[in-house]
């Protein structure tokens, strides 16, 4: 297979399919589906990109653990606290990172064999400001999870990341621009 295709939109199935069975059937089979979908989704992660991700592993860990406290207290909430817990997980690991003075950017690029277009203080800069993006919108994803609706929260889990995403890297690129007239 083709390692370079692109499957994020393989994220959305879980998510998708417990907005679905919950709207339409009970939270028990809703949990159940939104499970099975995360095991498709990685199932087809592998077939798609020969490996699964560490972040697919963390993502399906989590669908399992929060869905199964969901299912104990009879509470969709805990499994729709997937995002604000995964968008931690990574933060935190960038700061974890930062702290032993690394930029993982950087041993990507390395890792891939890329050249390493920027100074590497300039994306340990980048990633501080994605820890505080990334820190941000999991709070509001708890937010989101606890006061609004299930479709809204699929919405802000599914293109409503990608739009917040993408406005976060239009102020970002502003910023290098500024930067690297200074550096």
């Amino acid at each position: 297979m083709n390692a370079s295709r692109p499957y994020f939109l393989l994220s959305f199935l879980p998510a998708l399919a417990y907005w679905v069975l919950e709207t339409y059937t009970s939270l028990e089979i809703a949990l159940v589906g939104g499970g099975i979908l995360g095991l498709v989704e990685m199932l087809l992660e592998k077939k798609i990109s020969g490996h699964i991700h560490t972040l697919s592993k963390l993502n399906f860990g989590l669908i399992v653990i929060l869905g199964g406290i969901s299912l104990l207290e009879q509470e969709g909430l805990f499994f729709k606290l997937q995002p604000t817990f995964t968008g931690m997980a990574i933060a935190g690991f960038l700061v974890y990172k930062k702290i032993r003075n690394q930029s993982l950017m950087v041993e990507m690029l390395k890792d891939m064999k890329q050249k390493i277009p920027l100074k590497e203080e300039v994306y340990k800069k980048m990633e501080w400001h994605m820890c505080l993006f990334l820190v941000l919108f999991s709070a509001f994803m708890a937010y989101v999870a606890v006061v609004n609706d299930t479709a809204t929260w699929l919405f802000w889990k599914t293109i409503g990341f990608y739009i917040a995403f993408g406005a976060f890297m239009l102020v970002e690129m502003v910023y290098l621009r500024f930067l690297m007239k200074r550096i």
